[in-house]
């Protein structure tokens, strides 16, 4: 007997074809058979266990998240609706260089309270692995969806080198090499940096390119969150353009954005820049999210000379008047690398989350308002919050441009990625809605891009820059992991006033052929595995 036929649905299956109606059947966690137009033929599968009925509903591919920061949430948070009931069946993590393996006690313990305002300090987790392969095996212990990984370069330098602004020695350059040679190996799928976070930042080309080589050797690809997303932030992407042209590694860029006042209107010149790489055999893909504001942590604002020694070398200089002094003048008047080059200006940085509840009024405000409410200098508060939150407090960032976020998305070579970052009380909606909105707002709305354009964009792209051999496309032998949607319906439930309201128009998903969603409910199902790199 047959798992499940899906009758009557209308098939986009990922490449970017028109679309079909068939009915498609599912038996051991793999699509057994496709026949099209089965229920206008009054064609019978007797003997199935389930038939589901999806006439007016769009089955499509599981949707691939690009760009995820769900390392502890998948393990601490077994629901996980806020991408399951997305349609996100497969999520990319290790991302911005920052993770946690591969790691050694000291490391583990400086990266939990760096990346705090990412994941939480992860009390609730129980760290039982150090390495890349344990933590994936951690995985396949069953989570909400799938997870790959890519190896984060600032966790391995921190590991190797510290958190100083140093080259590395060549012994130290041979150990990253075998550090990430050994991730590769054990499954990730390529190499992830953080140019403006520490201690990522402080790495030269030569030392990136020399991993690159190491990525590339694997058949990885390297996904950085590049030097720059505002003053510099063409020359940012011309960098690593030619870096991994040099290396020989193809390229994912994350978040692919063109923020701040100085880049308005100037994405054409990004996707120039882009469309002569390809042209010339460049091997390039991006991501983006449909949004215009960012979201990161207060901390990573700072410059990178006050964050280096990791966090309490942070906090002792911030707790230091005239190096606090320093920090300030570089964030409000020189214009920080943390903040990509441009000065700060506190009206844009809202407070979305922080770690001490005796903070939490001021969560929703912007650094200037909660500044005005306690009658100080929004540096002075800003300081206070570091200090105070432990440099927990992340933020949203009101500093992009619609008309720049349409057409990065227009590329040939856009996928999408959420860059959801789930902790705080008024996380950024695209943590909980950057699918639906994609297929509601930039779909049906506004006709930005086809439906079949827009999940080939959030399936079967993705999976070919993975290089998974049988996921991102409705395929006979494929993975049954797979998304039923209304497309006259499905919206983002997701708003910045409420940012976790869950989507509407997507009644079922179901990862390796089983409901994780299932009539607009998730079910208790933990499917998801570790997705390791497919073999040279």
């Amino acid at each position: 007997m047959e798992d499940l036929v899906i009758r009557d649905a209308d098939v986009v299956d990922g490449s970017g074809a028109d679309s079909y109606r068939a009915d498609v059947v599912v038996d051991g966690g793999r699509i057994v058979s496709i026949v099209k137009e089965a229920a206008a033929a009054g064609c019978q599968r007797p003997g199935a266990v389930r038939e589901l009925d999806a006439e007016g509903l769009v089955l499509s591919p599981g949707f691939i998240d690009m760009h995820a920061h769900s390392d502890l949430a998948l393990l601490r948070d077994p629901d996980h609706s806020a991408k399951a009931a997305q349609g996100v069946t497969l999520e990319v993590i290790g991302q911005d260089g920052l993770s946690y393996a591969p790691v050694d006690d000291r490391t583990l313990a400086e990266l939990r309270r760096a990346i705090t305002g990412w994941n939480g300090y992860g009390d609730d987790v129980d760290f039982d692995w150090r390495s890349v392969g344990e933590y994936l095996d951690r995985l396949d212990r069953g989570i909400a969806v799938n997870a790959a990984y890519l190896v984060p370069q600032g966790t391995v330098r921190a590991l190797v080198v510290g958190w100083e602004d140093r080259e590395a020695t060549p012994g130290e350059l041979d150990r990253m090499r075998r550090l990430v040679a050994q991730g590769l190996e054990q499954g990730a799928v390529g190499l992830s940096s953080g140019l403006t976070y520490t201690p990522g930042m402080y790495a030269r080309d030569g030392e990136l390119a020399e991993l690159c080589r190491v990525v590339a050797s694997y058949g990885g690809y390297y996904c950085p969150h590049h030097r720059s997303y505002g003053a510099g932030a063409l020359a940012a992407y011309a960098e690593m353009v030619a870096l991994t042209r040099e290396a020989g590694c193809p390229l994912h860029l994350a978040h692919a954005t063109m923020n701040f006042d100085v880049n308005r209107g100037r994405a054409p010149e990004l996707l120039a820049l882009l469309d002569r790489a390809l042209d010339e055999g460049a091997d390039i893909t991006l991501d983006t999210y449909p949004y215009t504001p960012g979201c990161t942590t207060l901390a990573a604002l700072l410059p990178g000379w006050a964050s280096e020694g990791g966090p309490e070398e942070i906090l002792a200089r911030l707790g230091d008047p005239e190096t606090a002094e320093r920090i300030r003048h570089d964030l409000e008047v020189t214009g920080s690398d943390g903040c990509h080059g441009v000065p700060v200006e506190w009206e844009t940085v809202e407070i979305s989350g922080v770690t001490d509840p005796a903070l939490g009024a001021l969560v929703g405000r912007t650094v200037r308002q909660a500044a005005d409410l306690r009658g100080e200098t929004p540096w002075d508060t800003a300081r206070e919050l570091l200090l105070r939150d432990r440099l927990g407090t992340t933020v949203l960032q009101h500093v992009g441009h619609e008309e720049n976020v349409r057409a990065i998305m227009r590329h040939r070579a856009h996928t999408g990625g959420s860059d959801g970052i789930l902790r705080g009380s008024k996380p950024h909606p695209r943590a909980y809605g950057t699918f639906p909105r994609y297929l509601g707002h930039y779909v049906r709305e506004l006709g930005v891009l086809t439906l079949e354009e827009c999940v080939a964009r959030l399936t079967g792209r993705p999976a070919a820059r993975l290089r998974l051999p049988d996921r991102g496309l409705v395929r006979e032998g494929y993975r049954a992991d797979l998304v039923l949607f209304d497309p006259a319906a499905v919206a983002p439930g997701a708003t910045f006033a409420e940012p976790r309201r869950l989507p509407e128009g997507i009644p079922y998903v179901l990862v390796d052929g089983r409901f994780v969603i299932e009539d607009g409910r998730r079910t208790d199902v933990l499917a998801g595995r570790a997705v390791r790199r497919t073999p040279v």
